[in-house]
């Protein structure tokens, strides 16, 4: 094999990397301990762009986005018994949410 043959070889390798608008990865990727992520300032970086992806943290399985809470809408000074279960029921979801996703640990 010459190395002209050889530079063939990479180019036909390397066109789909090359004209693509993204990377793909095939294995895992692993960043060393003291190395960072930097982000841009202006525009902003999203992680997961449908609410139909997953993610995950710490090991967790990944889940797809979670459901919208509904806002509590309690006011005034003094509250109702079904204010404070409807308070309740919206943290305990808050934090089923966070364990699901793996951001806080498990009871």
């Amino acid at each position: 094999m010459d190395e002209n043959q050889v530079r063939q070889i990479i180019r036909d390798e390397m066109q789909e990397l090359m004209a693509s608008d993204r990377y793909i990865f095939h294995k895992t990727i692993q960043i060393l301990d003291g190395r960072n992520i930097q982000l841009g300032r202006t525009t902003g970086t999203k992680i997961g762009l449908s609410s139909s992806e997953k993610l995950g943290f710490y090991g967790t399985t990944p889940v797809d986005k979670p459901a919208q809470l509904s806002d509590a809408n309690v006011q005034g000074a003094s509250y109702s018994q079904t204010d404070v279960q409807t308070i309740a029921d919206l943290a305990n979801y808050t934090k089923d949410i966070l364990q699901e996703l793996g951001l806080m640990a498990p009871d």
